[in-house]
């Protein structure tokens, strides 16, 4: 889960605050040494860590909070908004050329991600109605043109190569022109990368920036990596310049130092974060919604924009009238997981819903072999016994696991799962929108 370790410290320290009457200024002070040591425990920069904890207990300790009618609720704000400003105060979005076609041009190490990350940014593009064109200019690494041509070949979106015998700066601006012909509104330029940052790399990069004029270099960087990734970051912006990073495998990220540093070590904001190894894993980075999933105060305006993106509407308020009329089979029950599966891991998802314990969430997920074994269990019953699993006896349930390969075991766990789902939607049905988010903090996955 993204920030496992830093959001359970954090969370721990804000709920022994959040509810206390009174506030002092020793409670501040304790309160940010333990703040202070889960920071750099996530390996977030030390300089980052001190100017943080200096800006939030100037302003806990002011009068304003000590004083106030609710000041653990206060200080908890301040520590949120703090976060907020240390990622970038409003999300930093792509910006796109007047003249079409927008150049982005792809920078970083090798292993960063960077090819691949190419290919989801043309996907996301395509899916905002534009039409990516990329380009493989990295001659050097075994197979990096043949890798983009499989991402490409995936996403059904078109690659310019010329081999790998060219020089990429010749590359770049034949693309350009291949774009322009072809009214190609996007240019992505997939560029080599390096085990380490050097001076031959650096004067490629220079070179194929001077000859194509890109819109925006966008430098991909290992959130796993921690303090790396923010050396990286550095050393790029200093010799060649960037206008934005992205962080690829956050939701690998269990600590979080490289997404809390690297903005204000570089002063370059985060533009978008991989969150998975699908090719439709690649997300606008949003400050302020990242600041509260950290904290627990979930991220509801992700969780809508993934609903609405998976779900089809039609068929939710179908699924909504049959849970009120108490009609939902276990069809709808595996209609309804194909369709929240579609959201991305279940952990991520069940992150965004406030007041969320990043405990209750460790080791909750749904892999594809457990939605075969789900779907096989269904589909092993009769058509009476989906519709009223109530006749489901002893020898039934023998059968079923039989003809499913699974166990009677897994068939017992899923009937309960099917069971619990029904009691949490006819509460969500009734408007009792608090009792399931309590509800769902006990929610464990199928198998």
């Amino acid at each position: 889960m993204v920030f496992e370790g830093l959001s359970e410290k954090l969370q721990n320290v804000m709920k022994k605050i959040r509810g206390s009457a009174r506030v002092t200024e020793k409670d501040v002070k304790e309160m940010m040494r333990e703040i202070k040591l889960a920071l750099l425990e996530a390996d977030v920069n030390f300089k980052v860590v001190k100017d943080f904890i200096k800006s939030v207990s100037e302003r806990a300790v002011g009068q304003d909070v000590l004083e106030s009618l609710t000041p653990g609720q206060q200080v908890v704000k301040i520590v949120h908004e703090e976060l907020i400003n240390l990622m970038g105060s409003v999300p930093s979005k792509l910006t796109f050329s007047p003249a079409p076609p927008t150049v982005y041009m792809m920078v970083g190490l090798q292993g960063s991600g960077k090819t691949t990350t190419s290919g989801k940014l043309a996907n996301m593009l395509r899916k905002n109605g534009k039409r990516p064109l990329l380009v493989a200019c990295d001659v050097y690494r075994p197979a990096a043109v043949k890798q983009l041509q499989v991402v490409g070949g995936q996403l059904d979106i078109p690659v310019f190569e010329m081999g790998t015998d060219r020089d990429p700066v010749e590359i770049a601006q034949k693309a350009i022109e291949h774009a322009k012909s072809m009214q190609f509104d996007m240019v992505i330029i997939d560029t080599a990368g390096r085990l380490h940052v050097d001076e031959e790399l650096m004067d490629e990069l220079k070179r194929i920036k001077a000859a194509v004029r890109p819109q925006e270099i966008l430098l991909v960087v290992d959130a796993m990596t921690g303090q790396d990734a923010v050396n990286v970051a550095g050393s790029f912006n200093e010799k060649l310049g960037i206008d934005g990073i992205v962080l690829t495998k956050l939701d690998g990220d269990t600590r979080g130092g490289a997404a809390l540093s690297t903005r204000a070590v570089t002063g370059k904001p985060i533009k978008l974060v991989g969150l998975g190894e699908k090719l439709n894993d690649l997300e606008t980075f949003y400050p302020d919604r990242m600041a509260s999933r950290i904290l627990g105060m979930g991220d509801v305006l992700s969780l809508i924009e993934k609903a609405q993106a998976a779900f089809d509407e039609k068929k939710a308020l179908e699924m909504e009238k049959k849970m009120r009329t108490a009609t939902f089979t276990l069809d709808d029950f595996l209609e309804q997981m194909q369709q929240i599966k579609k959201m991305g891991p279940l952990n991520q998802v069940l992150a965004m819903i406030p007041g969320m314990n990043s405990k209750a969430l460790k080791g909750i997920d749904v892999d594809e072999k457990q939605f075969a074994r789900i779907g096989a269990i269904i589909q092993s019953m009769t058509i009476q016994e989906r519709n009223n699993p109530n006749i489901l006896n002893a020898s039934r349930r023998q059968r079923i696991a039989k003809g499913s390969g699974t166990t009677v075991t897994e068939v017992n766990r899923l009937l309960k799962q099917f069971e619990d789902m029904k009691k949490l939607m006819k509460r969500f049905s009734s408007g009792k929108a608090n009792k399931l988010l309590k509800g769902m903090g006990g929610f464990r996955g199928p198998f």
